[in-house]
Order: C-alpha cells, then sequence, then structure tokens
C-alpha cells in the first residue's frame, strides 16, 4: 500500500473523531477505546509495530467499534441505558454475581429513576447529588448487586449521569 503514514493518521483521525462523538455517552466504552488507541498509537511511535501492523490494529479497534455498538441491540438497552449497564458492569465481580439479564433491569431501572430525579443545575446542588446517590444506592442493594464494589459503582454511575444530564435537559435522546 502506497502512503501507509497517511492512511495511519486518517483511520487515527477518523477513530478519535468517533470516540469523540461517543465520549459524550457512554464513559467507559469511550475510555476503554481511547485506551485501546493510545496504546496502539504508542507501540507505534515506539517501533514496535509497522506501519502496516498499526493500521491492521486500528482496523481492530474500529470493528470493536462497531461491535460495541450492536452490543446495546442485542441486549435491547437505549445508549442510554447501555452507558448505565457499561457503568455497573465495569466491576468484574458483578459480571461474575449477575447475569446479563439482572443487569440489564439494573440498567434500565437506574436510567428511569436517574432521569426523573436530575435538574437542570443537579451537579451543583449537593442535597440533589445526595439524592441521586441514595437511589443509585438502593437500587443497586435492591437488586443484589455486589457490595464490595458497590461504592465505585454509585460513583461511576454518576459520572455516567452527569455526562448524560445536559443531554436530558434539553429534552434530547
Amino acid at each position: 500500500m502506497k502512503h501507509k503514514n497517511l492512511a495511519l493518521e486518517l483511520l487515527r483521525k477518523i477513530l478519535n473523531d468517533e470516540l469523540k462523538t461517543r465520549s459524550k455517552f457512554n464513559l467507559i466504552q469511550s475510555k476503554k477505546l481511547s485506551q485501546m488507541l493510545e496504546n496502539a498509537i504508542k507501540k507505534y511511535q515506539n517501533n514496535l509495530l509497522t506501519a502496516a501492523e498499526i493500521i491492521s490494529e486500528l482496523i481492530a479497534i474500529a470493528k470493536d467499534v462497531r461491535a460495541s455498538d450492536k452490543r446495546g441491540e442485542q441486549l435491547h438497552l437505549s445508549v442510554d441505558e447501555l452507558a448505565f449497564y457499561d457503568a455497573i458492569c465495569d466491576n468484574g465481580s458483578a459480571k461474575e454475581f449477575k447475569k446479563d439479564d439482572a443487569l440489564r433491569d439494573i440498567a434500565k431501572i437506574l436510567v428511569d429513576r436517574v432521569r426523573a430525579n436530575t435538574s437542570i443545575d443537579w451537579q451543583i446542588k449537593e442535597n440533589v447529588r445526595a439524592k441521586l446517590r441514595v437511589i443509585v444506592r438502593r437500587v443497586l442493594r435492591e437488586y443484589g448487586y455486589p457490595p464490595d464494589k458497590q461504592e465505585q459503582a454509585v460513583q461511576t454511575v454518576l459520572q455516567q449521569a452527569e455526562m448524560l444530564a445536559d443531554i436530558w435537559a434539553k429534552g434530547e435522546e
């Protein structure tokens, strides 16, 4: 292939743009995919990969991006629900403890309850944030979420909610 570096830069730019778009909706997926891209670029910059190998690695990352889209469809989750699903599945013991069905139900309930209790300025008001923390803890406890990582999951869910709050406040989907 001629102009391998040009192809590499084009692929990298496309993936970066896609990740920026995703970072507005899904905290965990955007972190994971960004890390994959960053690691691949570092390997290339350290001459551990040739231009052809980095291009194939970037194509594999693009396929992972596409697969993450299909995962939401397979689980019958909306974009918001998939983001919360990823937030509660970020804990490895949650996946071992619960089946996808239970985690999917938790994600749907969390989206409904958090969305219903967020206001435009909820990130600023500590009493509203505290109320949301309590709601998230209750839902996780109610569905038997593993207690060892429950606090981490609460924080991750609230970070995810902050990302989606502006979109929810504007009434967009």
